[in-house]
């Protein structure tokens, strides 16, 4: 089922993504609504899956973070090997993409070797043709 989001459902969600611990009282007056309606714009939000979870962002100073561009073989199929990627420890999101790779995965952990060790077994996969792994320098946003 598709929600249709209006103006303030974007209001709504771009201050939680900012803050998702902001008050309904303080997110209410910033879109000029009660506090009970924001309170039941969110849960719609929520039980639609528009919003999946509330969370905390830790800072990322002493992680590396990598990027992965997964080529798949054409025998395989992209949901199944995304799937199992999903699962590789270390890896924090999976995307199918469209262009030269077929998805992509962004790593994180406490050390290169962590993140190497993950690329490694992201690597032995079953599907997996090719990956071509870019290491997180520095980030700007």
């Amino acid at each position: 089922m598709r929600t249709s989001l209006d103006e303030i459902d974007m209001a709504i969600i771009n201050i939680l993504k900012e803050n998702s611990r902001t008050p309904y009282t303080d997110i209410a007056k910033k879109v000029k609504m009660s506090e009970a309606a924001v309170r039941k714009r969110v849960d719609r939000l929520v039980k639609a899956g528009v919003i999946r979870r509330f969370t905390i962002e830790v800072e990322e100073k002493h992680q590396v973070h990598a990027i992965v561009l997964v080529e798949v073989a054409p025998t395989a199929s992209n949901p199944k090997v995304a799937e199992q990627i999903a699962s590789v420890k270390r890896v924090e999101r999976v995307y199918e993409v469209a262009g030269s790779s077929d998805i992509v995965a962004l790593l994180a952990g406490d050390s290169i070797d962590e993140v190497n060790n993950s690329v490694d077994d992201l690597r032995g996969v079953e599907g997996v043709l090719k990956t071509n792994t870019l290491v997180v320098l520095k980030r700007w946003k």
